[in-house]
């Protein structure tokens, strides 16, 4: 499974990469006005830090298809193309995902998927990546982890090439759901991945051992001084 961290600040994005084995960053319009500067000021710099080969997605904000379209070109030309173009999945942005697909070096994430029918038509229409707002979807009333299992099913079953980029988690659990049953990637907000590892019980562990260390060589002391 690929890790994302979902944010603009490039702090934030450090500090992560830093500590956790990731693999990109995805970023969405609401992401980067958040950071009250430039988009593209903001994401050269996110592309100069993970580098070229790193997944890095950008999402179309135009209505129609063109326009969509237009904002690719710019996308690609600005940050590289390996840059993942995100297009929402209503009836522009399959018109949208159809025609970059021509492009067979296009890297594409259909987002804003709240359906297991969106993600299978933008599969068939050519993306690579599909992206379910897991806990927008509970807020819906529905199951957000078993939407994005069926699409992981209907991928398999129809043969299709594209990956689950689950988005939008509340808590570890969540995360380690995915992990299990084998999606291809997700994306979480800094804090959510902190969270992954954060346990009262190791902390307590480690603690004990150091103390328990401590009392045979000296306070302060590790493997180094002794």
């Amino acid at each position: 499974m690929k890790f994302l961290v979902d944010n603009a600040d490039i702090q934030k994005i450090k500090e992560v990469y830093r500590i956790f084995p990731m693999d990109g960053v995805s970023t969405n319009p609401s992401i980067l006005a958040a950071s009250g500067r430039q988009p593209f000021d903001v994401l050269k710099e996110i592309r100069e830090f993970i580098g070229e080969d790193s997944d890095l997605h950008v999402q179309v904000t135009g209505i129609t298809a063109d326009i969509m379209l237009q904002d690719a070109e710019k996308i690609r030309r600005e940050l590289g193309k390996n840059t993942c173009v995100k297009i929402p999945v209503n009836e522009e942005g399959l018109v949208a995902i159809k025609e970059l697909r021509k492009d067979s070096t296009a890297r594409i994430t259909a987002t804003a998927i709240y359906t297991a029918m969106q993600a299978f038509l933008a599969a068939k229409a050519g993306a690579n990546f599909a992206a379910p707002y897991v806990n927008r979807i509970d807020n819906l009333g529905a199951n957000g982890i078993e939407t994005a299992k069926k699409i992981q099913d209907i991928f398999e079953m129809n043969d299709f090439e594209t990956e689950v980029l689950a988005a939008s988690f509340k808590n570890s659990q969540q995360v380690l759901e995915l992990c299990e049953y084998g999606i291809g990637a997700v994306t979480l907000a800094p804090d959510v991945i902190h969270g992954l590892i954060k346990n009262d019980a190791v902390s307590t562990a480690i603690n004990a051992f150091n103390a328990d260390f401590e009392k045979l060589c000296g306070k302060g002391k590790t493997m180094k001084d002794v």
